[in-house]
C-alpha cells in the first residue's frame, strides 16, 4: 500500500455561499458545483438518504482542493460528539489516493482506525471509504479503478 497525493479536504458548512465567498477571497477558484446523492454516498458516509450541495475550490496552481458540503438531508451536527459522523460541521476528512484501499484499510484497522461506513464504488471509476482513526480524525481513501 502507498500513498499517491493527498486529494482534497472536506469542510462541512451550514452556509455554502458564505463559505464559498470566504475561499474565493483566500484566493481559491471555484472549480465546480454539484448536488450529491445516491446510494454510493450513503454507503461511504455510512447514512442513509443523504444529499448534499459541494463546491469544489482549487488553489491557483491546481493542486490543492478545499469540498465545501452543505447537508440537506441528514441535517449537519455539531462537531461535539466524540465519533462524529460525516455530517458534523468543520473539518471532517483529509483525502488521500491510493493503490490499493482495502490493503490500506487494513494496515490502518492494525493500528486501532475503524470504517465510518464501508468501501463503496462510484460508477466505474473509484473506491471509496472513510475511516476513523486516533481522536476521531476522518481520513477518506480513495483508489482509481482502471
Amino acid at each position: 500500500m502507498a500513498i499517491q497525493r493527498m486529494d482534497h479536504v472536506s469542510v462541512v458548512v451550514d452556509d455554502l455561499e458564505a463559505a464559498k465567498a470566504f475561499f474565493l477571497a483566500l484566493g481559491m477558484q471555484l472549480e465546480g458545483e454539484a448536488p450529491i446523492e445516491g446510494r454510493w454516498v450513503d454507503r461511504v458516509n455510512g447514512l442513509d438518504g443523504v444529499r448534499v450541495d459541494i463546491a469544489m475550490m482549487r488553489t491557483p496552481d491546481g493542486h490543492g482542493r478545499v469540498e465545501l458540503t452543505k447537508f440537506h438531508f441528514p441535517t449537519a451536527v455539531s462537531a461535539e460528539p466524540a465519533n462524529a459522523l460525516g455530517n458534523t460541521l468543520g473539518l471532517r476528512s483529509i483525502m488521500f489516493a491510493v493503490d490499493d484501499i482495502d490493503a490500506a484499510v487494513a494496515g490502518l484497522r492494525a493500528h486501532g482506525a475503524e470504517l465510518v461506513g464501508e468501501v463503496a464504488q462510484f460508477q466505474d471509476s473509484h473506491r471509496l471509504c472513510y475511516v476513523r482513526g486516533p481522536e476521531g480524525i476522518i481520513v477518506a481513501l480513495a483508489e482509481q479503478l482502471s
